[in-house]
């Protein structure tokens, strides 16, 4: 982001957050900031509950202080091992990977299942691979060494266990937070052609338009069409009415004669 005024540029970032794979419809909203403290989730959330899926991201804690739910990633605990694996063909790894596949395994049969039934397919199927892979942890973690790569990849899961198995206890969430770190891939592409944003104010009305646009696919809106119908409707669209351009919310003129 440019610094007005002092020639150069600051780091700023773009926080993402949206509706799960669950939920109708699909939403996700960009929030540009001029840091990555844990007051700018307090200032976006304010006011809302529920649970959020997230990672291990120290600036979330407040928030599970006010009343939020915290569900953890289990693919970030998974990544760890994953690591290990690749990098370094560790068979414990694999151990573990493949405990991981299988409570993924069973996410793909629950894809298409109401809450209730996931609900009761992951406390029948999921939980007991889960506490199998719990015990492996606790047993192996014994033997591993304090500050190895392992035993932090360990230390991670097991410190956030309650956080990373909370899925079980519910049908809504979603095991992890892949789905809103794909909505980030777009941004991270850009970013080298955009550069930079002109001020914090064009950073935030920039993420607005990202927000319209990346819902809009969510919604399996053609966003090009979307922006063309919206910018065309908006100097007549009653401000009581102005809802109704939302992307979850928008149908083309055709459909609505």
């Amino acid at each position: 982001m440019l610094a007005p005024g002092k020639g150069k540029t600051q780091r700023a970032y773009i926080w993402s957050y949206g509706s799960t794979q669950f939920d109708a419809p699909g939403i996700v909203v960009y929030d540009f900031a001029p840091g990555r403290s844990g007051e700018h989730a307090q200032a976006f959330l304010e006011g809302w509950r529920g649970q959020l899926v997230c990672d291990d991201y120290a600036g979330y804690k407040a928030l599970f202080a006010k009343g939020i739910a915290e569900v953890g990633c289990l693919a970030h605990a998974r990544r760890k091992f994953y690591d290990l694996w690749a990098h370094h063909q560790s068979a414990l790894a694999q151990e573990a990977l493949n405990l991981f596949g299988r409570l993924y395994d069973m996410e793909r049969q629950a894809q298409a299942l109401s809450i209730q039934e996931r609900q009761r397919l992951r406390q029948t199927q999921s939980r007991p691979i889960a506490d199998k892979l719990l015990e492996w942890l606790q047993l192996h973690r014994q033997r591993a060494t304090d500050g190895t790569a392992m035993a932090k990849a360990m230390d991670y899961s097991l410190g956030r266990w309650a956080a990373l198995t909370r899925f079980l206890e519910d049908g809504a969430p979603p095991v992890d937070n892949n789905r809103i770190e794909n909505r980030i891939r777009p941004i991270a592409l850009g970013r080298a052609n955009w550069l930079f944003a002109g001020s914090l104010r064009a950073g935030k009305r920039a993420v607005a338009v990202m927000s319209l646009i990346q819902s809009a696919r969510l919604n399996g809106h053609d966003p090009y069409r979307y922006l063309t119908d919206v910018l065309e409707r908006l100097p007549t669209q009653p401000a009581s009415q102005i809802t109704e351009l939302l992307p979850h919310l928008w149908r083309p003129i055709a459909q609505l004669h």
